[in-house]
């Protein structure tokens, strides 16, 4: 069992070295994290993907498989067919009602086009760089409930800093099996304060441990 951090120093030195690598979760995994139309749509499609229950890495395969059948924005996911949607989720190892899954997919990426033609930067605007209104925004989009909200805004809190500090539950609870905390704020603490770039790498590396059960690593 990972040993619990007991001083400020020790904490801070837990969370630098966590941060350390520069990435956060999506970039570990393979996933670009730049405040561009189709980056941010990926990044919601992997946060409805990892919401779901099961093995997360076949939520990593099926997020990979989407652009890689050349659905690599709201636009072009809107425009597949519903069963060419449901042939590459089945292939990447999704389970369950994929059938529903894909039309989930489908209609969150018509509803984005729809809304805000397909770049999720007009929502930003939209809601006035609000945090709160971006979240209401969010999750009126298909699919997209406070979980999924999380995991989106903890990626993207990088780049859009208002939303600052993220943490989803898995993360947190990384966190408090660590000694670093209990809220995403004691976490912003730790990063810096006000460095949501940091912050995100720290966030995205407890979700990674929590994830992978990589507990015993931090042993010692």
């Amino acid at each position: 069992m990972a040993t619990v951090t007991s001083t400020i120093e020790d904490k801070k030195r837990l969370a630098r070295r966590l941060a350390g690598s520069g990435r956060g979760f999506a970039e570990q995994y393979g996933f670009r994290v730049t405040n561009n139309p189709s980056s941010l749509f990926q990044l919601l499609c992997l946060a409805v993907l990892l919401a779901r229950r099961g093995d997360f890495r076949r939520a990593l395969d099926s997020a990979h498989a989407l652009p890689d059948a050349g659905w690599d924005s709201a636009g072009r996911l809107a425009r597949a067919l519903h069963g060419d949607r449901a042939r590459v989720l089945r292939d990447s190892g999704q389970r369950g009602d994929v059938e529903a899954l894909a039309d989930l997919l489908g209609d969150l990426a018509r509803t984005v086009v729809e809304r805000y033609r397909g770049d999720l930067r007009r929502l930003r605007s939209t809601a006035g760089y609000d945090p709160a209104r971006e979240r209401a925004l969010l999750t009126a989009l298909p699919g997209v409930d406070a979980q999924v909200a999380d995991l989106f805004l903890r990626e993207v809190q990088a780049l859009w800093g208002e939303v600052a500090p993220v943490a989803d539950r898995r993360a947190l609870a990384a966190a408090r099996r660590l000694g670093l905390g209990r809220s995403a704020a004691d976490l912003a603490g730790l990063a810096g304060g006000g460095e949501s770039e940091r912050l995100a790498w720290l966030v995205g590396a407890l979700a990674r441990i929590d994830l992978e059960r990589r507990y015993a690593e931090l042993a010692g």
